[in-house]
């Protein structure tokens, strides 16, 4: 057996067997591993500062615990405790509302009063509370989970950012692609990622912002619901309508009716539509035009933009971060294919 032929099995192996050991953690690894590659301008610019690689990789992962993480583990925390102390009364509030409605509709609702009937019978009021009271223990298990994982991804993508150079050599060495074609593929997806996690934050940011003040002029938590509103709008299409939806049929049972169409109205129009269809793509193209030079070669920001919604259908969560790099990934190696192809016709 010729020597490299060993060495080739032997690198197979080792490889099936590291598979094995990681396997648990590859999702965390692969989340660090983008979020390092998204936020690599922070981490020199923290070098600039503390000229220190370990402090700058200390500083931007407290960084992303702060922004990313800690909003969203309040917010698991706080509607474990609000849904623990539930009345079950507002159920009951709730299912009269709803009757009432369906008893009296206005005259263009007419037609779906026998439906509307028909699946109030199938409704059992006092299964719905019970099931949403134990759907505590389930958030709760959910949280736990989730803490988990967050805490794995930071400390992953702590030593991402403080070894991230020396893998990224190492596999310059090892994979067979030549220095310009290993820089032009880090380099686009480094950029890709820069503007959708940005893109990212500062829309969940936006719409949080818009939900949690219009929700806090009602007397309610603004930077509760407001956290919950930013992270829902990751969601495609529903996502919205999550947050919002509970409100309005919540404001209907306590007689609130301006306050429930205002709630509606409000999130449907001015987020949902202005912010989300109309400002988020903007918002994309200002983050790539700004982050990116002239001659960087930019993804569109359509492309960007439905990327995400992709990636979190696929995926779920961390398809937001998954969807970009996967299509940023194929859209440069199509360019390097390009490229070697009209090299070799010359």
């Amino acid at each position: 057996m010729k020597p490299q032929y060993f060495v080739a099995i032997l690198f197979a192996t080792s490889l099936y067997w590291m598979y094995l050991l990681y396997a648990p953690f590859l999702l965390g690894i692969t989340i660090a591993a983008l979020l390092a590659i998204s936020t690599a301008n922070i981490q020199n610019f923290f070098e600039k500062i503390f000229k220190s690689k370990f402090i700058a990789a200390l500083g931007s992962s407290f960084l992303l615990a702060v922004l990313f993480f800690v909003p969203l583990g309040y917010f698991l925390a706080t509607l474990t405790i609000k849904l623990n102390r539930l009345d079950p009364q507002v159920f009951v509030n709730m299912e009269l509302m709803i009757r009432a409605f369906i008893e009296t509709p206005p005259e263009y609702l007419l037609f779906l009063k026998p439906y509307a009937l028909d699946m109030m019978k199938d409704i059992n009021i006092s299964n719905i509370a019970t099931n949403a009271l134990s759907l505590t223990g389930q958030i709760g298990a959910f949280s736990a989970g989730y803490l988990k994982n967050a805490f794995l991804v930071i400390i992953f993508y702590f030593f991402a950012q403080y070894n991230g150079s020396f893998v990224v050599e190492l596999l310059k060495r090892v994979v067979q692609m030549s220095v310009d074609e290993t820089t032009t593929l880090i380099k686009e997806l480094t950029s890709v990622m820069s503007v959708v996690f940005y893109s990212i934050i500062v829309n969940a940011m936006l719409q949080g912002v818009l939900f949690g003040i219009a929700i806090s002029s009602m007397g309610y938590n603004g930077l509760l619901f407001g956290v919950m509103y930013g992270f829902a709008s990751l969601i495609p299409v529903v996502g919205g309508a999550l947050m919002w939806l509970p409100f309005m049929l919540y404001e209907f049972s306590a007689g609130n009716n301006s306050g429930a169409i205002f709630i509606a109205v409000y999130s449907v129009v001015v987020i949902s539509v202005i912010a989300d269809t109309f400002v988020k793509p903007l918002i994309i193209k200002e983050i790539n035009k700004r982050l990116l030079k002239e001659d960087d070669a930019r993804m569109n920001e359509l492309v960007i933009f439905f990327s995400i919604i992709a990636g979190l259908a696929t995926f779920g969560f961390w398809g937001m971060i998954l969807g970009p790099a996967i299509t940023s990934f194929f859209l440069t190696i199509l360019k390097l294919f390009e490229a070697r192809t009209k090299e070799c016709a010359t």
